[in-house]
């Protein structure tokens, strides 16, 4: 039991990775070529950012952007909505015993790294890094 523990404190295995990425892929794939159509996602440009998975494989996190971050909260609630079609879907392709439950989230990195750049390079920073 100690081995189990150990493991999730060091992060995901190899193995989570990998099928992460793998149902990422999918995923895209269904969102861009049309399989899933939805009036809201119609003209919107859903980016699957990550997939974080479960030790178990039964649970995934499906981090999601658009571009232009526009109507993000209203697609994550659609999404999230009609996970279960999505599920099926990726269930077609997936090749592990189990299809794990989507849970759609919205990616809020690239606007934290925004903020963060933004910061930086802020006069006030600037006026300390020309002080050394």
């Amino acid at each position: 039991m100690t081995n189990l523990r150990k493991s999730s404190a060091q992060g995901p295995t190899q193995r989570q990775l990998r099928v992460g990425e793998e149902i990422r892929h999918i995923l895209s794939k269904i969102l861009s070529r049309g399989d899933y159509s939805h009036p809201l996602l119609e003209g919107a440009s859903v980016i699957v950012t990550e997939v974080r998975i479960s030790p178990d494989l039964k649970h995934a996190k499906v981090f999601i952007t658009t571009l232009g971050g526009k109507n993000m909260e209203a697609i994550v609630k659609v999404l999230n909505e009609e996970s279960r079609p999505l599920r099926n879907a990726l269930g077609r392709t997936l090749t592990i015993k189990y299809t794990p439950q989507l849970q759609f989230r919205a990616d809020t990195s690239f606007e934290e790294a925004a903020k963060i750049a933004t910061l930086l390079h802020s006069e006030h920073v600037a006026q300390d890094l020309k002080k050394k």
